[in-house]
């Protein structure tokens, strides 16, 4: 394609004439392999360079150190006093009232017995509160990994006609879950959950919690017989189908509250003080639901019920953990899905809390304290947890200090398993259902999906991707389709790299691209490129073709019908070009032979200390490092070959 300003290519352009020095590029230090080896490691898996804080100190110091690294609870927990204590209690009262029905609620969802979502809001806040460097994170299930695990663990198991299995491939799956997770910690792979991009995430969350609250489309109209299938098109056909067991008191009842629970989210959304108001909603919803049905017997009218709940802690269950048989892969797989998923929001929402307090929180810290706080719950009876942006946004709105206010919720939780189970008999399915619409409604993020549409389509089309994925086929497929166009943008900008004609700015050695600044001219005789990109095995051969297409079009037939370049020199500016690989070595070797045979002469410019040192070493003749042949900047190299573009024009031949 030709530039905009090519017809301006034949016009003299004016070029600094003051002296231009011109400095030698040099390479870099020499270094062992192993020496590259370990930087590249270090750079890779431990670029917060966890170990700066040990040098220089003590042996005892670095005992310190390693077990405040390990338990940050030694960090804070020493200067721990009564004031902190005052905001934590306060905040981890009011998480606990939110913890308590959506911990009911999202056990539900995952087809789970209703009190194994009060185990999962008992154990694992304990293991985060000694392990975990977040102070606003309040753990406990979420509704997005509550609805992957029970569609994942349902394709194959029956909660209904098998429930005993099916808690336990729920507990070996969260096993999974966490060792995959920790594991990543342990190994400095957290990068890994990078491909999960805003865009993906925006687009999975959305589309999950409309499927979530169209599953509630059951509680809230008081059908019994459910499709099982998670698409859009299945659940809208069973509640169309079933329109004889729909029940106006669980109607009436549903819409009551949610209309309650919705306008109480606005409140806190409105006017953040008044967090309480939406904190306490759901809690208080239950009670005066619970109360309504005791008084009215309103079980006996078609309003369903949780029933009796077990009353006591958390029983272990390390002997229900399944690693072999035919299940092992699903648990397998749903542990990784679960993990992935649940890890990503952990972390998410830690980050943006410290950030909001300008304090730091370490990503594979979280990974490992997430990692082993399911693990344990796994033999606890609890199943997958982490950091819920719901509860999270409650807790730091409350004023928490530290991670006591995990703690108090904790403990509030086993209060009410030991005590106040009996209270939960009577509580309607129906309120459950419009707690867990409430609490997922504020996943569907819309001003950040404009805000995606306006700045990158293709981003915007990985959303839509996730968001229809999920709604029609299922959940786990919709994360895949959006992971795997993810990928595929990336493999897209790493194969076709960008690659820029420059010009000269008048009056000045400043070169910039000639689609990009309408005012910089093409310079007589050159043909200057900037590649920003690596070069290695993906991208060369395009490059190559690319590179031959911008040669051909700067040729012109002679008075003998013959094609002549109106270029001499072909300058490739590599300051963007981080690396190179073997076929990145190869493609500059070919490229000057081939512009050789064109008569053309091949300029590298800026060339970075990897790409240079492997040039040199391929380089046996000296041919890609002569002086006249690299140079530091482009203004450097124009101005070198200028006079023999000069001395060529006025003796031509």
């Amino acid at each position: 394609m030709e530039p905009p300003n090519a017809s301006n290519s034949h016009c003299a352009v004016e070029i600094a004439t003051m002296m231009t020095e011109v400095h030698k590029v040099v390479p870099p230090p020499r270094r062992s392999t192993l020496q590259k080896l370990k930087t590249r490691f270090k750079e890779t898996l431990f670029p917060d360079d966890p170990l700066r804080q040990f040098k220089g100190q003590s042996s005892k110091t670095k005992f310190i150190l390693g077990a405040q690294y390990i338990f940050p609870i030694l960090l804070w927990g020493p200067k721990y006093n009564l004031k902190l204590f005052k905001s934590d209690i306060v905040s981890g009262l009011t998480i606990a009232s939110l913890a308590i029905p959506q911990g009911i609620s999202y056990a539900k969802l995952a087809n789970l017995p209703p009190i194994v979502g009060l185990y999962s809001s008992f154990v694992p806040p304990l293991v985060y509160a000694v392990l975990g460097s977040s102070r606003d994170l309040a753990v406990g299930p979420v509704s997005i990994a509550s609805l992957i695990m029970g569609s994942m663990l349902r394709q194959e198991v029956s909660p209904g006609k098998d429930p005993i299995l099916f808690l336990q491939l729920a507990f070996s799956s969260t096993f999974f879950a966490g060792l995959f997770q920790a594991s990543l910690g342990f190994l400095r792979l957290g990068f890994i959950i990078d491909f999960l991009s805003k865009a993906t995430l925006v687009g999975f969350m959305a589309g999950a919690a409309i499927i979530v609250s169209l599953q509630q489309l059951k509680s809230l109209l008081g059908i019994t017989n459910f499709t099982k299938q998670m698409g859009l098109v299945p659940v809208l056909s069973s509640v169309f189908h079933r329109t004889d067991e729909w029940s106006w008191q669980t109607i009436l009842m549903g819409l009551c509250f949610l209309v309650f629970l919705l306008f109480t989210r606005h409140i806190g959304m409105k006017k953040p003080k008044l967090f309480w108001v939406s904190a306490g909603a759901p809690l208080l919803s239950v009670i005066l639901s619970t109360l309504l049905v005791f008084a009215f017997k309103a079980q006996n009218h078609g309003i369903s019920v949780i029933g009796k709940l077990q009353e006591g802690l958390n029983p272990p269950s390390w002997n229900m953990l399944h690693f072999h048989g035919s299940h092992l892969g699903l648990v397998m797989k749903t542990g990784l899905v679960t993990g992935i998923i649940s890890l990503t929001e952990g972390i998410a929402v830690g980050r943006t809390f410290a950030a909001l307090k300008n304090y730091q929180v370490d990503g594979n810290k979280e990974m490992i304290a997430i990692g082993l706080m399911n693990i344990v719950g796994s033999s606890t009876s609890c199943y997958v947890t982490t950091g819920a942006f719901s509860r999270s946004a409650v807790n730091h709105n409350a004023g928490c200090k530290t991670a006591v206010s995990n703690i108090i919720m904790s403990v509030t939780v086993m209060v009410t398993l030991l005590f106040l189970m009996p209270l939960f008999q009577y509580t309607p399915n129906v309120v459950l259902g419009a707690i867990i619409i409430t609490a997922v409604i504020g996943l569907i993020d819309i001003p950040a999906a404009y805000q995606i549409w306006k700045i990158d389509k293709f981003d915007f089309l990985v959303l839509l991707c996730a968001f229809l994925g999920v709604i029609f086929i299922s959940v786990q497929e919709g994360l895949a389709i959006a992971v795997g166009i993810s990928i595929f943008k990336v493999l897209l900008q790493i194969t076709r790299p960008k690659a820029v004609m420059l010009g000269n700015i008048p009056g000045t050695n400043i070169y910039r691209n000639l689609h990009h600044y309408q005012d910089a001219l093409r310079v007589p005789g050159f043909l200057i490129l900037s590649i920003e990109a690596p070069i290695n095995f993906a991208n060369t051969t395009y490059l190559k073709e690319r590179i031959s297409r911008w040669i051909e079009e700067n040729e012109a037939e002679d008075v003998n019908g013959k094609k002549q370049s109106t270029i001499k020199f072909v300058i490739l500016d590599l300051s963007a070009v981080s690396a190179i690989d073997t076929n990145g070595v190869s493609f500059f070797k070919d490229l000057r032979m081939a512009l050789e045979k064109k008569g053309l002469e091949l300029v590298l410019v800026n060339p970075l200390g990897e790409v240079i040192e492997k040039l040199q070493r391929a380089d046996d003749y000296r041919e890609l490092a002569r002086p006249d042949c690299m140079f530091l900047t482009v203004e450097e190299a124009v101005a070198a070959h200028l006079s023999t573009i000069k001395n060529q024009s006025s003796n031509p031949i």
